[in-house]
């Protein structure tokens, strides 16, 4: 009961909020080629990279770049001496869509781990669905088609129950479906325990603060150390 209190609180908090929707980057703009561009140099090529590909929760909307929660997880790895590259690829206000025209470029080249958090807007802005789904298993399989052994994290998201029970529930099973088909990791709700709590959100109750990310981090981070140690025992 308390988690459907708390995503029916975050669909009213983003309904009052639509009016502040976010702003996409373009492909051309600075902050897109800084945090998308794959490394390729000698010293990435020693590295377990992990690309992080999604919309404003994953570039952090709203905080500096140290605060969300890639930046947190490279931390983390730092502390253990872990050879690991954070690599955030998050685009403020993509959808579906917007990540399958940009992942050709953005996978220069392979990537070890490959964490998709997209989905989030398509179903707060009325989307099919089925073409949501469609645009995700086209991202799954380029990112397979460029490395055959790249292990992939499915984020999964949720939407307020004010917009429809059948399409709550069908929007939540996208994600569970899709791990299921390609055999990857899935977090069933990336924002578990921070969405709809407001002292955890900025004020437009969609984008989490500093120690909302602090969670979001602690909830990856759960399903990618294990990836992490095994790539790394290999």
């Amino acid at each position: 009961m308390k988690v459907l209190y708390r995503i029916a609180l975050l669909g009213v908090l983003l309904l009052t909020a639509c009016s502040t929707p976010d702003t996409p980057q373009t492909a051309a703009s600075p902050a897109a080629r800084t945090t998308d561009a794959v490394p390729d140099t000698p010293e990435a090529e020693d590295l377990i990279t992990v690309l992080f590909f999604g919309d404003s929760i994953t570039a952090g909307f709203g905080l500096d770049p140290e605060d969300a929660f890639p930046a947190l997880l490279q931390q983390r790895v730092d502390s253990l001496g872990w050879p690991v590259r954070m690599i955030n690829g998050g685009n403020s206000g993509e959808t579906s869509t917007g990540g399958l025209a940009r992942i050709g470029w953005v996978l220069e080249r392979p990537v070890d781990v490959f964490v998709l958090e997209l989905g989030g807007n398509d179903g707060l802005r009325g989307t099919n669905l089925a073409v949501t789904k469609q645009n995700l298993q086209a991202i799954i399989d380029t990112v397979r088609s460029r490395g055959p052994a790249t292990e992939i994290i499915i984020a999964g998201m949720e939407i307020p129950p004010n917009l429809g029970q059948e399409r709550t529930a069908q929007f939540r099973a996208i994600f569970p479906d899709l791990a299921r088909t390609n055999d990857t990791a899935l977090i069933p709700f990336l924002l578990d325990g921070v969405g709809g709590i407001p002292e955890l959100n900025l004020p437009d109750g969609i984008h989490p603060t500093a120690e909302g990310h602090a969670i979001v981090a602690e909830t990856m981070w759960q399903s990618l150390r294990p990836i992490l140690e095994r790539r790394m025992a290999e």
